[in-house]
C-alpha cells in the first residue's frame, strides 16, 4: 500500500479528554463548526478559531476516575439531527450522576475452559448488581440559543465500568435514523455472553426512529429489550450483534449505496475493522416475539461480528503466561463452543492489526479508538480510504506513549485487506500523546484527531484537537 505522510495542525489546546469530534451548522450560521464533546461532560464548538461553550452537563455525569483515574464512562455520544439547522435537535449518550452500583461481579474475570461454571455465568440480580446507568436523551437548541432537554429515549443499566461505547451516537444518511452502538457491558471476555443474546441491549448496533413519538418521556431503566414498553420497542431495530466495544460507525457513499465501517476493540490479540453494505435490521418486537415463542428469529442479513467466540480473525483466546520466556506464551481457545456456533454466520473483518507484530511497516496495537471514511482530495493517498487510530503503539518501552494513525482501502468482496501506517512528523515533546478520538466533517473531506496526555480522566486539561493536513 502507498506510504502516506501527513501533518497535524493544532486547533485547540488544554481541554479535557475529547470523546466525540464532528461538525454541524448552527441555526443562523453559514458554515459548519467543529464540535468537541469531552468525557467529563462539556461540549464546545470552534468558531473563527475561538473555542465556545455549547453545553455543560458536568453535574449530570457520574463521578469519574474514582477507582484510580482510568474510566470508560462519561459523556460518550453526541449526534446532530440531519435537520439540526432547522429544528435544533441533537442527542446525547452519557453515564448518569448518582447511579453508581457495586458491579455485576466482584474482582476480575477470566473464563476457564476446564471449568464450565465460568463459561455459563448469568447476570441474575440486575437491579442490585450493576455498575451504573447510561441514558440516551433528545435535546433541542432553543431560539434563544440555549440547549434544553426534551425527552429521554433510553435508560440502560450497565453491568461493569467499561465497554460502554464511545462516539456512540451517529445518524445514518441511509435511513435517517439515530444509531446507538453499545459495548458488551464490560469486564473482560463478556462474562455473561450479552453480545450474542438477542434480547440484550449490550453488544449491539441499534437504530432508533426518533421521528416516532412514544409519548414516554421517562422510560424505565432496563438491560433487555423485552423490559421496554411496547411503544419504545417499536422505535428500535437491531443492525448487528457480537460487538465487544466500538468507537462509532462511519458511512461512505459508493455510487447509490452506503458502505458502513465499524471497528471492534480487541481483547488480547487484535483490533478489527469491518465493512458491510447490505443488511436487514431486525425489529425489536420481532426479537421479543421470537423469545416468547422460544424460536429463533429470522436473522438472514443480520450482521454478527462474532464476539465473544471470535476476536476478529481468531477464536477468542486466553494467554497463559510463560514468565521465563514471554515469546513462548501459550494461547488457548477460551470459548470453543461459542466459536463453533458463530463460525459460519459471522462477518469477516475488512482489516485487522495485532498486539504482537514483527512485520516491517506495521505496529503493535493497544486499542482501536476511531474509524472514519475519508472522501477528500487534499491528501490524495487517503482519498476513498478508511482511516483509523490506535490509542498508543505498544513498543514495550517506557513513556512517552504515542498514538498511531493508519489506513486501509475499502473493498466489497469480503476478503481481508492490508493496512498501512500513516506517517506524521509532529513533535509532541516529552509528554505522552494518546490518540483518543477521530472525527470528520459532514462531507468527510476533513479529518480531526483528539490527543490526550494521560490515560486518567482525572488528569484535567491535557487534551488537544488537531486537523490532519497534507
Amino acid at each position: 500500500m502507498e506510504k502516506v505522510k501527513v501533518g497535524l495542525r493544532r486547533i485547540v489546546s488544554n481541554i479535557n479528554l475529547p470523546t466525540v469530534l464532528k461538525t454541524a451548522t448552527l441555526p443562523g450560521h453559514t458554515f459548519e463548526s467543529l464540535f468537541i464533546a469531552t468525557q467529563v461532560g462539556e461540549i464546545f464548538y470552534v468558531r473563527n478559531g475561538v473555542l465556545k461553550t455549547f453545553l455543560d452537563i458536568r453535574s449530570q455525569i457520574i463521578k469519574l476516575g474514582a477507582s484510580g483515574g482510568y474510566d470508560e464512562r462519561g459523556l460518550l455520544g453526541l449526534a446532530f439531527h440531519p435537520g439540526f439547522y432547522y429544528n435544533g435537535l441533537f442527542y446525547l449518550h452519557y453515564s448518569v450522576a448518582g447511579t453508581q452500583g457495586p458491579s455485576a461481579l466482584q474482582g476480575s474475570f477470566k473464563p476457564n475452559p476446564c471449568d464450565p461454571k465460568t463459561l455459563n455465568l448469568q447476570w441474575l440480580d440486575r437491579e442490585n448488581q450493576y455498575d451504573h446507568i447510561d441514558t440516551v436523551e433528545e435535546w433541542v437548541l432553543q431560539s434563544n440559543g440555549q440547549p434544553q432537554k426534551r425527552r429521554t429515549l433510553l435508560n440502560i443499566r450497565r453491568p461493569f465500568l467499561n465497554h460502554n461505547g464511545v462516539n456512540s451516537l451517529n445518524f445514518s444518511p441511509e435511513t435517517g435514523k439515530l444509531i446507538l452502538t453499545t459495548g458488551d457491558g464490560g469486564s473482560g471476555y463478556d462474562p455473561f455472553n450479552l453480545s450474542q443474546n438477542d434480547l440484550e441491549i449490550a453488544g449491539k448496533i441499534i437504530e432508533i426512529d426518533v421521528e416516532k413519538n412514544t409519548f414516554i418521556n421517562n422510560p424505565p431503566v432496563v438491560t433487555r429489550f423485552n423490559e421496554l414498553p411496547a411503544p419504545i420497542q417499536e422505535t428500535l431495530t437491531v443492525i448487528a450483534k457480537g460487538v465487544r466495544n466500538i468507537p462509532g460507525i462511519s458511512f461512505q457513499r459508493f455510487y447509490n449505496q452506503y458502505v458502513k465501517y465499524v471497528g471492534n476493540v480487541g481483547q488480547d490479540l487484535e483490533e478489527s475493522i469491518y465493512s458491510f453494505v447490505h443488511y436487514r435490521p431486525v425489529p425489536v418486537p420481532q426479537l421479543v416475539q421470537a423469545s416468547l415463542m422460544k424460536s429463533e428469529p429470522d436473522q438472514q442479513g443480520f450482521i454478527n461480528f462474532g464476539w465473544r467466540g471470535w476476536e476478529g480473525t481468531f477464536p477468542t483466546s486466553l494467554i497463559r503466561e510463560c514468565t521465563a520466556n514471554p515469546s513462548l506464551d501459550e494461547e488457548t481457545i477460551a470459548y470453543f463452543n461459542d466459536a463453533v456456533k458463530t463460525s459460519l454466520g459471522r462477518l469477516q473483518p475488512l482489516t485487522s492489526y495485532f498486539h504482537q507484530e514483527s512485520r516491517p511497516g506495521k505496529f503493535r496495537g493497544t486499542a482501536l479508538t476511531g474509524v472514519q471514511a475519508y472522501m477528500g482530495h487534499r491528501i490524495p493517498g487517503l482519498t476513498g480510504s478508511v482511516v483509523f487510530t490506535d490509542l498508543a503503539q505498544d513498543e514495550g518501552s517506557p513513556p512517552p506513549a504515542r498514538g498511531v494513525l493508519a489506513y486501509t482501502k475499502g473493498r466489497l468482496d469480503g476478503q481481508l485487506n492490508d493496512y498501512s501506517v500513516i506517517q506524521t512528523d509532529y513533535n509532541f515533546g516529552s509528554g505522552s500523546a494518546y490518540y483518543v478520538s477521530l472525527g470528520t466533517n459532514l462531507d468527510q473531506t476533513r479529518l480531526y484527531l483528539g490527543v490526550y496526555g494521560s490515560l486518567n480522566v482525572t488528569d484535567f486539561n491535557k487534551g488537544s484537537i488537531f486537523e490532519i493536513i497534507p
